[in-house]
């Protein structure tokens, strides 16, 4: 890996520990300059068995294996971190949220650049075959990881919590129908849900409301997943679930009434946005309606996810993920021939969504839809993945919760209709109330 400069204090130890010949002097040196930095809840456990605190009332013991993990330490970031972490050169114990919390003050007190965000001047360069290989990269890890931490239904984006109190079954089951209120679904309307996951949305919507569907999704194990379900639900003359790119929808394959994009446009690129929204608006009837629901960056100019967890998820979890500010996709919208109608914030929604996905990976059990521990046969999580993979998993969602929650990174659901001059183009009555039924 390519390690960060150290700064002028550890350029000496930093020589000594890349090539394991400090001395004892140089190691007390370095630990009392960095415990006088750092003062957090800390406790450093040498690989000779001393340890440190680099504050009081540590609750979270960092292990070294050897010498060399201390260069990690020298300028510390939260990729530089996760890394040593997943790639076994130092053990972490503790409760995993403090194990974030922890990570992220220290990272923050080796911090270098001046700006919270890093700004992206190389957007990445996006097409068909990229696309699909990031795509498997992260979803077909397997069917069953997922299935021990999502919900029943496996919803794998942002959760609605009417008041905040409820499990996270029941708070999927609301993001669907929230989304699906939203866009006012009718009885035999067409719905093409672009992105479509195992298949929930696609599901409901035909059960619920009674319309028939388009899914497409890019990964194998979620369009094999999702064709099952869908027939188990005796839904196949209702709902159809392809393994397409959405770029290669025709006008024959449409024109849609809804349209759907949930937890999908991240993958898109921030050069791509204006096609993006260009191809759902010749995918929509005049008078149709489309939900892009996705993540974006809270920086204005869309900088990446400041202390460096932006080159970690990056390079271990979402490869060639771009986060757009919410003006930046509003913009692109526009040049894509949409009207945004309505646009709700669900950052706090996510941060709680996360919180209880990183809960149930650490359980390694799943609650069922009334909140009980779900079905003891199940293995858990370890058991499915290797070590790293379940290293990379483990800091990723507990480190996306607290980024939500840090508002480093936010959450729109933007209700959008074909711009245009003609009344007959916006269906949506006057008020919201219709969003909110009784």
């Amino acid at each position: 890996m390519a390690l960060q400069a150290p700064t002028e204090d550890g350029n000496a130890f930093a020589a000594e520990a890349l090539d394991s010949s400090m001395t004892d002097g140089a190691l007390s040196r370095f630990l009392g300059k960095l415990s006088a930095r750092a003062n957090i809840p800390l406790r450093l456990v040498l690989w000779n068995g001393k340890s440190i605190d680099l504050g009081p009332g540590a609750r979270v013991s960092l292990q070294l294996k050897d010498a060399k993990a201390l260069r990690y330490l020298v300028s510390p970031t939260i990729d530089s971190l996760a890394e040593a972490y997943v790639n076994g050169h130092f053990d972490v114990i503790g409760k995993v949220d403090d194990i974030v919390d922890v990570a992220m003050r220290l990272a923050a007190s080796g911090e270098s650049s001046t700006g919270k965000f890093v700004r992206l001047f190389s957007p990445v360069r996006h097409n068909k075959a990229l696309d699909k290989s990031a795509i498997a990269h992260h979803y077909d890890v397997s069917n069953a990881f997922y299935r021990e931490w999502l919900d029943p239904r496996m919803v794998y984006s942002c959760a609605y919590f009417k008041t905040g109190q409820e499990s996270l079954a029941v708070a999927q089951l609301a993001k669907l129908d929230h989304v699906l209120d939203k866009i006012m679904l009718a009885k035999d309307e067409r719905l093409l849900d672009i992105g479509c996951g195992w298949g929930a949305l696609a599901i409901r919507a035909a059960e619920k409301y009674g319309a028939r569907v388009l899914g497409v999704t890019l990964s194998e194990n979620q369009f094999e997943l999702a064709r099952e379900r869908v027939a188990q639900a005796g839904l196949r003359a209702r709902v159809e679930i392809r393994l397409l790119d959405y770029r290669d929808l025709t006008p024959r394959d449409g024109p849609f009434d809804k349209i759907t994009s949930i937890g999908m446009f991240e993958h898109v690129g921030l050069k791509h946005l204006g096609s993006y929204f260009a191809k759902i608006t010749s995918l929509l009837r005049d008078g149709g309606l489309v939900l892009n629901h996705g993540i974006t960056s809270t920086d204005p100019d869309s900088g990446n996810t400041p202390l460096g967890a932006g080159e970690f998820i990056d390079k271990y979890v979402f490869p060639h993920g771009e986060l757009p500010h919410i003006s930046l996709a509003l913009r692109e919208m526009q040049v894509g021939g949409l009207e945004a109608l309505d646009v709700e914030c669900l950052r706090r929604h996510y941060a709680r969504t996360l919180s209880q996905w990183s809960h149930n990976f650490e359980s390694g059990s799943l609650p069922d839809a009334g909140g009980a521990v779900g079905n003891t046969e199940r293995t858990g999580v370890r058991g499915l993945v290797d070590e790293k993979t379940w290293r990379i998993w483990r800091i990723y969602l507990a480190g996306c919760a607290h980024a939500f929650s840090q508002n480093w990174v936010s959450l729109y659901q933007v209700l959008a209709c074909k711009a245009g001059v003609a009344d007959s183009l916006n269906p949506t009555p006057w008020s919201r109330a219709y969003m909110y039924p009784a």
